[in-house]
């Protein structure tokens, strides 16, 4: 297996060296899903690697991945770029989407993150858009925080949601969570979550064969 993925590292590293498009692959191998503009699927400037996920607060299978995906970030000490992708199907997610937003935005990082990774764990217990309000007053209550009447007077918080589900339509996603481990010229879906570490491995590795390209000023703390 290591002799595999060493081997499909250097073809990747003379592809580029000869200017070709893009590399793309997928753990477990021949499993991609994203067919839109793939363009989009880098690590941010400065950083050689990060894991960019787009995610459905109310979906089982993004609640499933959250705590490893959080984990394997640390694990490596890499950035996740995540953004919201609420499925229509779905009766509260872009509502809850909208309040992790408010978090983010007017009280902090940190604050959001944690209420995203509560709904996540108590998904079976909201079943309606007035068990999400209950839910969430009650997690902003436990920290001295009201919930405002009006979340977002000038719908801003609303166009970051939309501009994510936007690159989301623009990639092709059909599916949450799509997570995608990249590099600055090659990328990585991880259609099996429990691959996430070793998809990190190989991109850690087609990185360092990659040549640096200019980085200024990047803040590398976890997006929302």
């Amino acid at each position: 297996m290591r002799m595999l993925r060493v081997s499909s590292v250097a073809v990747l590293s003379l592809a580029f060296a000869a200017s070709a498009a893009v590399a793309q692959t997928s753990v477990p191998p021949n499993q991609i899903s994203v067919k839109g503009d793939t363009s989009i699927l880098k690590a941010p400037a400065g950083v050689k690697v990060a894991i960019l996920e787009w995610e459905d607060l109310e979906c089982p299978a993004c609640a499933h991945a959250f705590p490893i995906v959080h984990e394997a970030a640390g694990h490596y000490k890499i950035p996740i770029v995540e953004r919201d992708f609420p499925l229509q199907m779905h009766l509260w997610s872009k509502r809850a989407a909208l309040y992790a937003r408010y978090m983010h935005d007017k009280i902090s990082p940190d604050f959001a993150l944690e209420y995203r990774r509560e709904v996540f764990a108590k998904q079976y217990s909201i079943s309606s858009m007035d068990d999400l309000e209950g839910f969430t007053r009650q997690y902003m209550s436990k920290s001295g925080k009201q919930l405002p009447f009006v979340v977002d007077p000038d719908g801003s918080l609303q166009k970051e949601i939309d501009a994510d589900y936007n690159l989301g339509v623009r990639l092709g996603i059909n599916e949450t969570p799509t997570i995608v481990v990249a590099t600055q010229h090659h990328w990585i879906q991880v259609k099996d979550v429990s691959q996430l570490y070793n998809a990190i491995d190989q991109a850690n590795e087609m990185a360092a064969h990659e040549v640096p390209t200019s980085t200024g000023a990047h803040k590398t703390a976890v997006k929302k």
